[in-house]
């Protein structure tokens, strides 16, 4: 089994945290975490992909183990936490990946592909939205509505969505047994929500997460004429993102292959098995070969990488 390497790089004065593994020759595979979660998501992917890939998962800035400036010293959007993405990947060096999203990690990846389309070899969505479809109403009105107008009855109403018991819930709800997950999970994340100033970080990308339905129209424009390879794989009993947001893909990609298998929103921890064994066929038939590309001007003027291990 490929051994898992835990690094740190710097990329635009801020220090990010990834996990890398797989021959350095190999095609790349880049993981993108949601909230309230981390790289250690994929703590029991990246080896069973690294057999046969390059893999390369990082936690965005305000998560994990990456820095976390205060919400007063950094401006955190979808498209900041992109150029940070897209600025470490160029310093890796990988210049062509496929992409395996999940959640938040989804709008990040949307941006990388858009702005450089000829980097993405194909694309993994786990419970990763990119739908109107996919938005589970009961759990969104309290997000929408603080997007809406911040006052402290709306700020009042969100603010659970960064307690143990809701990160909790956000594990264990839809899995038929809950004695899969591993409590481990929920603390570790939990953990890493309640250092000081992180719930103002939080706050923010809840308030700009209105920006990402926006992007849609262009993400469908892209799939269709790319004709990307798409795989989505998803919880039946994911109440945040819906299986009508899997389901959706098929519209506009081109032989998009939809999964929905029995779980949650982090279907990774109760059926991971079965996901791993569905992104390694999807890759061994579907991701396209690896070839050079011009590194797009956002890649090229985030500078100031630097690597340690």
């Amino acid at each position: 089994m490929s051994p898992v390497h835990h690094r740190y790089a710097e990329v635009a004065g801020r220090q990010l945290f990834y996990r890398e593994a797989g021959p350095p020759d190999a095609p790349v595979v880049v993981l993108l975490h949601g909230f309230p979660t981390s790289s250690f998501m994929f703590r029991n992917l990246i080896p069973v992909l690294a057999e046969n890939y390059r893999v390369i998962a990082p936690d965005h800035l305000g998560f994990g183990l990456s820095d976390a400036p205060s919400a007063d010293e950094f401006d955190y959007t979808f498209d900041t936490l992109a150029d940070l993405t897209a600025g470490l990947l160029a310093g890796l060096g990988a210049e062509r990946y496929a992409l395996y999203v999940q959640d938040y990690g989804a709008p990040i990846g949307w941006r990388l592909a858009l702005r450089a389309p000829v980097a993405i070899t194909a694309i993994i969505t786990q419970s990763g939205n990119g739908y109107d479809a996919g938005f589970v109403e009961s759990f969104w009105r309290t997000v929408w509505n603080y997007q809406r107008e911040q006052t402290p009855e709306t700020e009042a109403a969100i603010r659970p969505a960064l307690t143990l018991e809701v990160t909790r819930w956000q594990y264990v709800t839809g899995v038929p047994d809950e004695t899969l997950v591993s409590p481990d999970t929920w603390h570790h994340d939990y953990n890493l929500l309640t250092r000081p100033g992180n719930d103002q970080i939080q706050l923010a990308l809840f308030r700009d997460y209105k920006t990402n339905p926006a992007l849609y129209p262009d993400l469908h424009e892209y799939l269709r004429s790319s004709g990307v390879p798409v795989l989505a794989v998803w919880g039946r009993g994911d109440e945040i993102f819906g299986p009508a947001g899997a389901e959706a893909f098929a519209k506009d990609a081109v032989d998009a292959e939809i999964h929905l298998l029995e779980g949650g929103h982090f279907l990774l921890e109760s059926a991971g098995p079965e996901v791993a064994a569905l992104v390694r066929d999807f890759l061994g038939r579907r991701n396209a070969p690896l070839g050079k590309h011009t590194m797009t001007a956002t890649q090229q003027e985030i500078t100031g990488m630097g690597e340690h291990s």
